[in-house]
């Protein structure tokens, strides 16, 4: 990898605060760029539409679907900003291209039902890592933060007493998120038990407030895989990731009257549009709803 590569990601990572999947991703999408230049004999300060567009055919006619290569401009267009910044390049090519349109996939929420006993059916474990799990689901469920942003919180981001947590997100944007009596009593209950149990197995201190079995922080992929294994301890296959756990908190929120600009402030959102996705998933519910429910919603067949 390059220089200026080595330089954007660095940016990317120590003044962005992207998570390291999207930092990971970003790289990949460059150096497949640059192995297209490579392959076209062009520099790197050479780039203009034409080429950009080749290397969009040569992308598209190779299986690569329109998300991924709508994904690898949105990257390469942030790229070039950079370097243009930094002074590699004079112009940005990529403000000028038009992104392949794709279709509109909505995300995946859970019924209320089905975070309910997924809460209730983990309480009922009897290991050692129960209430740790425990205060996990309850956060990312009561909070709607970010898996990036959950593993990134200190024990000195929490004001239990005033139901608090304060979280440093995208661009390090501080936010400051409440929480429910039943998230405070679960993370109140991890603090004062597991926590100090857990860092008892490290070798070195850390104020990190989330811990794996050796009492290091958290990573992204250490909280995906609790999350795996909570449905295999408790039975209850549901898919749990981060990403369902916050969509279920935005969904459910909005179906219960809560304003999308408060919404969108809670969940760290730049712009009001990457909010109004939750109003097309209620609609959508509605439907289904009213079509299994209302006897004549149906064609008889």
């Amino acid at each position: 990898m390059n220089k200026p590569t080595n330089e954007f990601l660095t940016h990317l990572k120590n003044e962005r605060n992207y998570s390291p999947q999207t930092i990971k991703s970003y790289g990949e999408d460059i150096e497949k760029f640059f192995d297209f230049l490579l392959e076209e004999d062009v520099l790197m300060d050479q780039v203009d539409i034409i080429v950009i567009r080749n290397f969009l055919t040569k992308e598209l006619n190779s299986g690569v679907s329109k998300r991924s290569c709508k994904r690898r401009l949105s990257a390469l267009k942030h790229f070039y900003t950079f370097l243009v910044e930094q002074k590699y390049v004079e112009d940005n090519p990529f403000l000028f291209i038009d992104v392949p349109k794709t279709d509109k996939k909505y995300p995946h929420a859970l019924y209320k039902e089905q975070v309910r006993e997924i809460l209730t059916e983990n309480a009922k474990r009897t290991d050692d890592l129960m209430i740790r799990d425990q205060a996990i689901l309850s956060t990312l469920y009561f909070t709607g933060m970010r898996a990036a942003e959950l593993v990134s919180l200190t024990i000195q981001s929490v004001t239990l007493n005033q139901r608090i947590i304060r979280v440093i997100g995208k661009g390090n944007k501080e936010r400051m998120l409440p929480i429910s009596e039943e998230c405070k009593k679960d993370l109140e209950r991890y603090i004062n038990f597991t926590r100090k149990e857990l860092l008892g197995n490290a070798k070195v201190p850390t104020n990190a407030l989330f811990l794996n079995s050796r009492g290091e922080k958290l990573t992204t992929r250490g909280l995906e895989y609790i999350l795996d294994s909570i449905e295999e301890k408790t039975g209850t296959f549901m898919g749990l990731h981060p990403h369902i756990l916050r969509h279920s908190f935005a969904t459910h929120l909005l179906e219960n009257g809560a304003d999308l600009r408060v919404i969108q402030e809670l969940l760290g959102h730049e712009s009001l549009n990457a909010t109004q996705v939750y109003t097309h998933v209620t609609e959508k519910e509605m439907q289904q709803e009213y079509l299994s429910a209302h006897p004549r919603a149906r064609k008889n067949k």
